[in-house]
């Protein structure tokens, strides 16, 4: 049976030891990353032919630079080399054309992470509630849903809101779902998020909305504070935004809110995923380009708050993970081609503010009466059964 991997997000208590050892793990896993992206920049810089190290030609230099900086041996050895996996991984990205050029990371960065690798157990669940990690020790932890199987690595991040997560990815075999021999067609929007072929919609909550006025509240006062703090800055260079105790606690704040709503977000997207992959054995979904329409200025916050390229993804691992199976389409012209004919109606379109101003229309050649939406899911899954 093929076995897949899937991390699991738990929310870690360390005490203050625990807290001072995490934080110098992320610096020097931070200082390795620089300092290998530097190195690879002055050699491009001196011969434009030179070949770039990273992979196993990094790993051969950890022991000379444990040498050279003794202190690089106070922390997690496969934080050093999961660093070495992420430049590498970056290089190769940019070196194939999927990502940008590697970057120099920021210390004034509120979010930091690295990763350890489970080498010898050295990462165990002791139990519900504590799990022992390198250098770290025994953590105590609270979770919605307990990691299982066999741990690969744990990537312990520090967030911006002040609180220290951990993701850890486990293997186990494929889970596969009873067959429903269901097929189903989505249209995504924005009034609803998803509306299925059967005629089956599901809302779209506005979660930024709900949280905006509060969200607004401690902007404005972090970004008073934030002023004061760099006239206090111009008079005094010896004091940094770290010293500003009453700014960090509204940028904190203002951090809380984000992420209270990326959460309310992620728990909605994840259920409703999961209710469609256990009950249809093949979805066809729109392959938007959602960073394109991103640039319509008057609908971005909608967009955004919505999270489609999440949702798909989502919907990709869960089917994958459960023997399902998922077919992307070209989105062009679901809503105006009429299900039941096939003849296209161009006289749909937008109105002043970019949404679709016709709803429902009916079809001028067979005189059949459509929901927009719906006769798009309709033709998504069509296209989706052509394409198969």
């Amino acid at each position: 049976m093929p076995t897949i991997k899937k991390g699991f997000v738990i929310r870690l208590y360390p005490n203050q030891e625990q807290l001072q050892q995490i934080r110098k793990t992320v610096g020097c896993s931070r200082w390795l990353y620089n300092q290998t992206l530097a190195m690879n920049n002055s050699r491009k810089e001196l011969n434009q032919n030179v070949i770039l190290l990273f992979g196993r030609k990094l790993n051969y230099t950890l022991p000379y630079l444990k040498e050279e900086y003794p202190w690089l041996k106070e922390i997690d050895s496969t934080a050093l080399t999961g660093t070495i996996d992420n430049i590498s991984n970056a290089y190769k990205r940019w070196l194939s054309g999927e990502g940008r050029k590697p970057k120099f990371k920021k210390k004034s960065a509120y979010q930091q992470s690295y990763i350890s690798k489970c080498v010898n157990n050295n990462i165990v669940l002791i139990d519900a509630n504590h799990i022992k990690l390198p250098k770290l020790g025994v953590v105590r932890f609270k979770a919605g849903k307990l990691p299982h199987g066999r741990i690969c690595s744990v990537t312990v991040n520090m967030k911006s809101s002040g609180k220290v997560c951990a993701s850890v990815l486990c293997e186990y075999d494929e889970i596969e779902l009873p067959k429903t021999g269901k097929k189903i067609g989505v249209d995504l929007g924005l009034k609803d998020l998803a509306i299925l072929s059967d005629g089956t919609k599901y809302e779209m909550p506005r979660w930024d909305k709900g949280s905006a006025s509060r969200l607004h509240y401690w902007q404005r006062i972090a970004s008073r504070r934030l002023v004061r703090a760099k006239e206090a800055m111009k008079e005094d260079d010896s004091l940094h935004l770290t010293d500003f105790k009453n700014y960090q606690r509204a940028r904190q704040m203002v951090a809380k809110i984000y992420e209270y709503v990326a959460n309310q977000r992620r728990d909605y997207l994840e259920k409703l995923s999961t209710v469609l992959v256990t009950r249809y054995d093949v979805i066809v979904v729109e392959n938007l380009k959602v960073s394109k329409m991103m640039h319509n200025h008057k609908l971005a916050g909608a967009i955004s708050n919505a999270s489609w390229g999440t949702f798909v993804q989502m919907l990709a691992y869960k089917c994958a993970f459960y023997g399902k199976e998922l077919i992307t389409v070209n989105p062009a012209y679901t809503s105006q081609v009429c299900s039941e004919c096939g003849c296209t109606n161009n006289r749909l379109g937008y109105n002043a503010y970019g949404w679709l101003k016709v709803r429902e229309w009916t079809c001028p050649t067979c005189g059949a009466h459509h929901d927009r939406d719906v006769n798009a899911a309709i033709n998504i899954l069509n296209a989706g059964m052509i394409a198969a």
